[in-house]
């Protein structure tokens, strides 16, 4: 009679000692080995993937790289069709703001500035949606790598939607809103550069991470499943041969981003 307890507690330690097991062997191994998962460009993979804003603030999150010289990164948006925008300047901030006023065309309109590792932007790329400059997809870019795994330099950047105008809280001066769904601006810029044939191959690398209630510079809310694709382009005055495909995630990586897209505030439209 006594030996039915004693038995009881053992299948109960061996189950407890099971799940323990289990537990370590996922958390500590698995899962960090998974998550640290060797990048295309390792020499970025310590730099914290936020721009900010003049004031310090933490404004838009790095979604996007590109592998090219700058020659090739200016060839790959002009086949793409998207415009460089005008630098800030008295003129064309009343540009920008008659463009919206009086819903007139200004498709080189100039972005806000933002700041990556204390550097202004190196380059800005827009393309309209509509008439006047008040919706648009834009991005940021900054050369980040001289050099990098193809001997080539590594640009990353910031893409976002521009979905209206109001004026920024920190200078008065007329700026942007974006739309909460970063991950979307960055899936179609990178569309489009790829289905102008200027992309040899996309990878997925880490980015800030899964971010469901983030918030831009001026407080603009925005969610991503923090990862960013980086495109491989092709030299100036070329084109690929075909439609390049993403290169392949470990497997817990593809299941995150599965559960982010399933719970995020855009899955139900």
């Amino acid at each position: 009679m006594n030996s039915i307890p004693g038995a009881r507690i053992r299948r109960y330690f061996l189950i407890f000692a099971a799940v323990m097991a289990c537990y370590v062997a996922v958390s500590y191994l698995i899962l960090p080995a998974t998550w640290s998962r060797v990048e295309h460009e390792p020499g970025l993979s310590k730099r914290v993937m936020r721009t900010s804003t003049a004031q310090g603030i933490p404004g838009d999150p790095i979604n996007v790289g590109l592998i090219g010289t700058r020659e090739d990164v200016v060839y790959a948006f002009h086949a793409a069709g998207w415009y460089p925008a005008d630098p800030i300047t008295l003129r064309t901030s009343l540009e920008i703001v008659d463009s919206v006023m009086l819903d007139r065309p200004y498709k080189d309109a100039p972005v806000s500035p933002l700041f990556f590792e204390g550097r202004r932007e190196d380059l800005a790329f827009e393309k309209p949606h509509g008439v006047s400059a008040d919706r648009r997809q834009h991005v940021r870019l900054w050369l980040v790598l001289e050099s990098g795994t193809d001997a080539a330099p590594v640009w990353l950047g910031s893409a976002t939607f521009d979905s209206g105008v109001t004026l920024s809280r920190d200078t008065g001066q007329v700026t942007h809103k974006i739309a909460p769904n970063i991950d979307e601006e960055r899936d179609e810029l990178i569309g489009d550069l790829n289905q102008a044939q200027t992309v040899l191959r996309i990878y997925q690398m880490n980015g800030i991470g899964p971010t469901l209630n983030g918030r831009n510079g001026e407080g603009d809310p925005y969610y991503t499943d923090g990862e960013i694709w980086l495109a491989r382009l092709v030299p100036r005055g070329e084109k690929a041969d075909k439609v390049a495909s993403m290169q392949p995630s470990p497997a817990l990586i593809q299941i995150k981003d599965a559960v982010f897209s399933w719970s995020s505030p855009g899955h139900s439209r």
